[in-house]
């Protein structure tokens, strides 16, 4: 039987309070480590592991309540000035914080967790007694840590799988469960060993990503009151179609029936993105994770970092939020671990020693942007250009073909990496394109834009929401196709004059700058036709290019389902258009990886050839 039995809702109430009140009081420690007289974020600190504490009196949690009472001691002494802040003190509480954060992980699996770490207990006496804390107990800054299998050996760090498990809601545990399993905390003397943690319970080990969300009440109110015009307008349509089947098949029946399918129109429009808003939340929720891994991160590089963070306020649907934390994850460790100097060569290239890391959103149409940016060195086109040869990545043609900025996304090929050293932290050439990848499958795209000596911005674009797409349907051959609008920046007439041929491959030269074509029905394999109409299209991974269509049916927001059973490539999912067909809506950057998708080419008789006039009749597949 559960622990908790009859108490679940409970549970679940102090859990998620607590996980808002452990990451608010991780910023402020943060904060507080800059600013240590500061009285009023004491008392912040004070009061929200109070609450803490109080939460898990009530639910028995002795253990949880022992520690949050050490700490809350400690934050007391602080208060009073009996006890001076530094670097180890800090140390020593931001590693009690991730302790009470592993104790809700077991509370999420409905178990009470065990004590603490004894080595964590005896620093925190240690520093209430007035002493420093135990050498062992902390780790000293610059100071790598182990990396399971790595060559590179050292005795202590953060523990990162507290961090990964503060990225995890409630009830879900840390995606690298083996490191969580097996990460000590650090040995009271050098000769004691450390006592490995116990392994998370199957019921956390095995849950799912959160699936809970908290909704404005206000938000809610405006979906019920939707749904009760809709249900009056339906009524009116009931008693129209009443009408209608009785004969009454007058102008007056028509108008009033035209005016309740538009109001209808209107309603379900305005039900529809009432619904949506109750998805959206803050960035902030995802954003407030990060203040407590960059400092901890610096600390262990022995650099000097600050992270400022703004548009926590912009929205996003949950799901994608959810998604985003690991990418954010690497990005954001990037920016410190390779994007940032040591202060003595930030001194030496004359900035300030201590570096500024930058997390911002911002609302762009039905987008969002989140940039991540540093201050620091910046990227070399020409040593990523070298790196990639090194490693067999690329070729000395393609390399030698390469501008600055297709060389800047080198990084995000499997494999490749800038470090000649491995560590826990980077090295391994398994980030950027996991990045990639991960945010490809959200319908985003990320570029890369880095000054050498002045820093680098990664941009990552993301639609607001995943629930429902924006397209623009397209058709090939009387069939209806629809793709991305996100990816759509301009549609044009194609006229077959303006096609040329640069190496066999048709191109079209707009505005100054040379665009592959490419067939829509060559792409799905299908007999190409005249193509009259191009759509310029903008990748992640390829750039623009124009993409030749049959016709327009327009564009249109839609509900993507996937296909039962089966993921063809090149397929996002399917929809239904106005009139019940079924619409593919198409993965455009798949389908730029599928072998069997060829350039748009225009065949050539005998006689229009050696004259340089295409046929416009006769498109290759």
């Amino acid at each position: 039987m559960s622990a908790f039995s009859g108490m679940e809702e409970l549970l679940q109430d102090f859990l998620q309070e607590a996980s808002d009140l452990l990451s608010d009081v991780d910023n402020k420690l943060v904060e507080l480590e800059q600013h240590p007289d500061d009285t009023r974020l004491l008392n912040d600190i004070f009061r929200g592991f109070h609450t803490i504490k109080g939460g898990a009196g009530f639910l028995g949690a002795t253990e949880m309540v022992a520690l949050c009472h050490r700490t809350e001691n400690l934050f007391d002494k602080l208060r009073q000035h009996t006890l001076t802040l530094d670097p180890a003190i800090m140390d020593v509480i931001l590693e009690a914080t991730a302790e009470v954060r592993h104790m809700m992980v077991s509370l999420a699996s409905a178990a009470q967790p065990d004590a603490a770490p004894a080595t964590l207990l005896a620093a925190l006496d240690a520093v209430l007694e007035g002493g420093a804390p135990l050498p062992a107990a902390i780790a000293p800054a610059g100071t790598p840590t182990q990396f399971a299998g790595g060559p590179q050996a050292a005795n202590h760090g953060p523990d990162w799988s507290a961090l990964l498990a503060a990225l995890a809601p409630p009830g879900r545990a840390p995606e690298h469960a083996e490191a969580a399993a097996t990460t000590p905390v650090a040995a009271a003397t050098p000769a004691e060993a450390p006592t490995p943690r116990a392994p998370a319970k199957a019921g956390v080990a095995t849950a799912a990503r959160d699936s809970t969300i908290r909704v404005d009440t206000d938000r809610l109110d405006q979906v019920l009151n939707l749904s009760g015009e809709i249900g009056l307008t339906k009524n009116r349509l009931n008693c129209l179609r009443a009408e209608l089947l009785a004969g009454n098949t007058g102008p007056d029946t028509v108008n009033a029936m035209d005016a309740a399918i538009s109001q209808l129109d209107l309603l379900v429009g305005d039900l529809q993105n009432a619904v949506m808003k109750t998805r959206m939340q803050p960035v902030g929720s995802l954003f407030q994770k990060y203040p407590r891994l960059v400092r901890d991160l610096a600390r262990q590089l022995g650099k000097e970092v600050e992270l400022e963070i703004s548009g926590g306020d912009t929205e996003l649907d949950k799901t994608i939020i959810e998604d985003l934390k690991d990418p954010l994850v690497h990005l954001v460790r990037n920016a410190v671990d390779h994007g940032v100097e040591m202060p003595a060569e930030r001194i030496a290239a004359g900035k300030p020693a201590k570096s500024t890391v930058r997390l911002s959103a911002q609302q762009a149409g039905d987008h969002i942007v989140l940039e991540i940016s540093d201050d620091g060195r910046g990227i070399r086109a020409e040593v990523l250009r070298r790196k990639a040869l090194d490693k067999g990545l690329i070729d000395y043609e393609t390399a030698n073909s390469l501008d600055e900025a297709s060389s800047l996304k080198l990084i995000f090929l499997p494999g490749f990496s800038t470090k000649d050293q491995i560590s826990d932290v980077s090295g391994r050439g398994v980030g950027m394109d996991v990045v990639k990848t991960n945010i490809q499958k959200l319908n985003g795209r990320i570029d890369i834009h880095s000054q050498p000596g002045l820093g680098t911005t990664f941009s990552v674009h993301l639609p607001l929401t995943l629930a429902i797409m924006p397209v623009l349907v397209v058709k090939v051959q009387q069939q209806s196709f629809a793709v991305p609008l996100s990816m759509v920046r301009e549609i044009m007439p194609l006229v077959p004059d303006s096609i040329q041929h640069v190496s066999g491959r048709a191109t079209l030269v707009l505005r100054d700058e040379v665009l592959p074509v490419r067939s829509l029905a060559g792409m799905l394999n299908r007999p190409a036709g005249a193509a009259p109409f191009g759509v310029l299209m903008q990748t992640s991974a390829r750039g623009s290019f124009v993409l030749g269509v049959d016709g327009f049916v327009g564009r249109d927001d839609v509900v993507i389902k996937p296909l039962a059973d089966i993921k063809p490539k090149g397929v996002s999912g399917a929809t239904l258009s106005g009139d019940g067909s079924v619409v593919l809506v198409l993965d455009i950057e798949a389908m730029l990886d599928e072998p069997g998708s060829v350039m748009l080419g225009y065949t050539f008789n005998r006689e229009s050839a050696s004259a340089g006039t295409p046929r416009p009749d006769a498109l290759a597949a």
